[in-house]
């Protein structure tokens, strides 16, 4: 068994400066050192989170006005899913939607298919007018679990929190990874000498300068998602800022529009199978029916490290995994991975380490079916979307569906680690999205359950969408509310 007195963390980007407040949070007696290049750059011009990211501020003492103020940050409630199927659709939890159970059956959702209701009439109608409530300014309430942000802002701000919390920032550049003689890293060979730690996190991105080291191997996803670049760019500040994010189905891929206070970030992620950068560039222009500057050009292949904890060194964000930025799942993994590793530091052993490794991969496995889950669409108005249609679906995946042919999901279908970022009502709302559900077996489940039920979910709903716009104000308006405040 192991004990840890000094951790490093290598990398300074958002998974490394999430994962030194997690784990400084957690454990104030292990002192932390952030190795960090600024030659290094950061990727993405504008970022979205999931609900994960409302855990993580709690955790870490930090002010929601804050964060607002120092990052350029918008509300967040969700996806909304624009020409991915014949009516746009929505993927925004409420609590109604969610929470709302009897004996594990989501019965909001089965209200809406059992009465054929429209996505959108059933959509929280804040998320419709891109408003936010009064109550949450007056009474200093969170208006959301997630958030948009301006990237570079981002870590700047948590850069000053991390320095707030006694984590020590060095500017340097790692050079060599050195191993003791039972595999383990000794130490850090840098540009301003030596470093070394009882135990280090590999945030150094897609270098997995670290854990490669260590004998990490890449697992590809390649066999089920197809896409593989992104083009990033921004554009300019808008009237109103949407309380969601935009992906929007283009011919080769799809679209993000991120709104950030002052500007909005924007990606074209396409499969490179079938054009190129300078095609997709083109594409989008036509779209948008303006010129556009790209910011950056990345290429990935999605998949994950098959372990990400090797020895006395753990893998996160972009070191560990990376799928493609639908749904935002970068930073929820790093947050969802941190916290699950809390739980295994204090004097890990090897089942730690075997235990951890095989729920990360059930977390990877998730996001993996989620995503592959929204291609499942019955789009087909490019050879992209037709050809599509051929890939292999997910053996974890199709067994599911199997079981979700005839009733919804539950909370049982997913039982792997309590870690996952998605699970029964956000699966069944993209099943919903792009009419991937059976509606008769759907029905017949709903018009099964009790009558007590029925009508009790049934007036939930009803009271639900019953809005007062004098109650309310404009996204931009609560923003500059929160930003003007001292």
């Amino acid at each position: 068994m192991k004990n840890i007195k000094t951790l490093i963390v290598a990398g300074g980007g958002t998974a490394g400066l999430v994962s030194a407040l997690i784990i400084k949070n957690r454990f104030p007696s292990i002192k932390i050192k952030i190795l960090k290049s600024e030659k290094i750059g950061i990727i993405g011009v504008g970022e979205g989170s999931t609900e994960h990211w409302f855990e993580f501020m709690k955790f870490c003492n930090i002010d929601f006005k804050e964060l607002i103020k120092k990052t350029d940050a918008t509300i967040k409630l969700g996806v909304m899913f624009k020409d991915w199927a014949k009516k746009d659709y929505y993927h925004n939890i409420t609590s109604h939607t969610a929470t709302n159970t009897f004996g594990q059956y989501l019965a909001a959702f089965g209200h809406y298919i059992f009465f054929e209701k429209d996505q959108l009439e059933t959509t929280d109608q804040t998320y419709i007018k891109n408003i936010v409530s009064k109550h949450h300014f007056n009474n200093n309430i969170e208006p959301s679990k997630q958030f948009h942000f301006n990237t570079h802002k981002l870590n700047n701000y948590l850069t000053e929190v991390c320095l707030k919390n006694n984590i020590e920032i060095i500017d340097c550049e790692i050079k060599e990874v050195i191993l003791n003689s039972e595999g383990e890293i000794k130490n850090l060979l840098t540009d301003l000498g030596y470093y070394d730690s009882d135990f280090y996190l590999d945030c150094t991105g897609f270098k997995k300068l670290l854990i490669s080291k260590l004998g990490a191997k890449w697992q590809s996803y390649k066999e089920h998602l197809k896409m593989k670049e992104t083009i990033a760019f921004p554009t300019e500040d808008t009237e109103n800022y949407n309380v969601y994010t935009v992906a929007q189905a283009m011919k080769y891929g799809w679209m993000f529009q991120i709104p950030t206070y002052g500007r909005q970030g924007n990606g074209y992620i396409f499969d490179s199978d079938y054009i190129n950068a300078d095609q997709a560039k083109d594409e989008v222009e036509k779209i948008l029916n303006r010129k556009i500057e790209i910011a950056k050009h990345i290429k990935f292949d999605p998949g994950c490290v098959d372990n990400p904890w090797i020895n006395n060194c753990v893998a996160v964000g972009l070191s560990a995994n990376f799928v493609e930025p639908l749904e935002a799942t970068s930073i929820g993994t790093s947050i969802q991975q941190v916290f699950l590793l809390t739980h295994y530091l204090s004097n890990y052993n090897k089942h730690n380490i075997e235990d951890y490794n095989f729920k990360v991969n059930k977390i990877m496995e998730n996001i993996r079916d989620f995503i592959f889950l929204h291609y499942m669409t019955k789009k087909n108005d490019s050879i992209f979307w037709k050809d599509l249609k051929k890939t292999k679906i997910p053996d974890s995946l199709e067994n599911l569906l199997k079981k979700w042919d005839y009733r919804l999901p539950i909370s049982e279908d997913f039982k792997d680690t309590n870690f996952l970022l998605f699970t029964q009502a956000n699966f069944t709302s993209v099943l919903i999205g792009i009419d991937l559900i059976n509606k008769n077996n759907i029905k017949q489940e709903y018009i099964n359950q009790n009558e007590y039920h029925r009508k009790h979910i049934h007036n939930l709903i009803l009271n639900s969408n019953k809005i007062n716009d004098d109650e309310f104000i404009l996204h931009k308006k609560y923003l500059q509310l929160i930003r003007n405040q001292v």
